[in-house]
């Protein structure tokens, strides 16, 4: 069966190349008993594939079941799946075939795979070796024909990384791996899925049809559609329900697009120069280290302001000298380097650094911003003698800004 006529068959919308390659695989293999993982964001439409499997293998004719692993609760997943004795646990009223024992010579889906507990992870492993488990509370080994395709939307080696999925189970699913393409990643098959989902909403509602306009279009195929098809087609009927006109512009579609909610803030990164290894807390510290070098740049800038000497762009007159500990680091300019450069632990021990402040050996120094920022100001209009547009020339912002800083910091002179 070719690929055009698998699509017919089960439904499948697109013309993306890694779809048509996915459902290719899906029917080269459909002949052999390898087993299959199939990988893909949520919503892709992984459930299909393992149909197009089963109906065009040996199996055709056997038992086909799909078992959810994220759906049942880790105390009974054991039992669903290997089957059960009388009296195996509270309950138990009589012996239970679990779905390896009842899909015999036929295919079983495995959906969700990476949220099985790790002791079912073991058992499944047994089966997929050698056929062989065991009922729960039982002690006769029971021997099935089945054969195993698997999805899941999880990454199973970040997942092994963690501990939360066993290697050796991880390779003997990815015999045949088939990757679902997200809907993002075919942008050109969302209109097609678009005008295929409002035509069948309508038929069944014996309603009009929606449309879009061409900027709603490429809204859609602009959107990142975390939902994958799934959502697509649930906005799709949504509008479809909600809306009395049918033509649906950019600025309709837009309130059935929710809005990412993403966070601002701040993520501790390590530099290039960071050296390997180095924990949150010494990232926090080089941190530190380089505000008060920033800030002792600052002050010699303001030194210059006030003496009347001329400032180059870019170029400290002075040679700003910030001590730390035992280490004295020395700066000549913005664009050379420091002396005596070390590691920054070797700059700042943990017991030298305390919310916010870093010991010199004498008094504490603050690092707040607004202290220093204050500092500059008081300082400029002293060396201008009050006048505020030269006072903001020599700061480098604009007059209005200092006017609202003269307000914020509550400065008098």
């Amino acid at each position: 069966m070719d690929v055009q006529a698998i699509k017919r068959t089960f439904g499948i919308i697109g013309t993306d190349p890694e779809l048509d390659r996915a459902i290719t695989i899906a029917a080269q293999v459909a002949a052999t008993d390898l087993t299959v993982l199939i990988t893909g964001e949520s919503g892709t439409g992984k459930d299909v594939f393992p149909k197009i499997i089963h109906q065009n293998s040996a199996r055709k004719h056997g038992q086909y079941f799909a078992v959810n692993c994220g759906a049942i609760p880790e105390g009974t997943i054991d039992s669903e799946l290997f089957g059960h004795e009388k009296g195996a646990f509270t309950g138990a009223i009589g012996e239970r075939k679990g779905y390896f024992e009842i899909a015999d010579k036929g295919t079983l889906f495995l959906d969700e795979v990476g949220e099985l507990p790790l002791s079912t992870q073991a058992r499944l492993l047994r089966v997929l070796e050698n056929g062989e488990f065991i009922r729960v509370g039982g002690s006769k080994v029971m021997k099935t024909d089945v054969r195993i395709v698997a999805a899941t939307n999880v990454d199973l080696p970040v997942a092994i990384e963690r501990g939360r999925f066993r290697e050796d189970l991880y390779y003997r699913l990815n015999t045949i791996p088939i990757h679902i393409p997200a809907l993002r990643e075919r942008k050109g098959d969302i209109p097609l899925l678009f005008r295929k989902f409002a035509a069948d909403f309508a038929e069944r509602n014996h309603i009009p049809a929606i449309t879009m306009t061409p900027d709603a279009l490429k809204m859609m195929e602009n959107y990142r559609w975390d939902g994958n098809v799934r959502q697509l087609k649930n906005v799709t009927e949504q509008i479809s329900i909600m809306e009395t006109e049918r033509n649906i512009t950019a600025e309709t579609l837009a309130k059935y697009l929710p809005i990412r909610v993403q966070s601002n803030l701040p993520v501790l990164l390590p530099r290039e120069d960071t050296p390997e290894g180095m924990s949150e807390r010494d990232l926090l510290y080089r941190v530190l280290f380089d505000m008060k070098k920033d800030i002792a740049e600052l002050r010699a800038q303001v030194n210059n302001i006030t003496g009347g000497q001329p400032m180059e762009q870019g170029y400290v007159q002075t040679n700003p000298v910030t001590q730390i500990g035992d280490t004295v680091v020395t700066r000549v300019s913005q664009n050379e380097p420091e002396v005596n450069e070390q590691e920054f632990t070797e700059f700042v021990p943990a017991e030298e650094a305390h919310y916010g402040v870093v010991s010199t050996g004498s008094t504490p120094e603050t690092l707040s911003l607004e202290h220093h920022e204050k500092e500059m100001i008081i300082k400029a209009l002293e060396a201008h003698r009050g006048k505020r547009k030269d006072a903001a020339k020599a700061l480098g912002i604009s007059e209005r800004t200092l006017y609202r800083k003269i307000n914020e910091y509550g400065i008098n002179l």
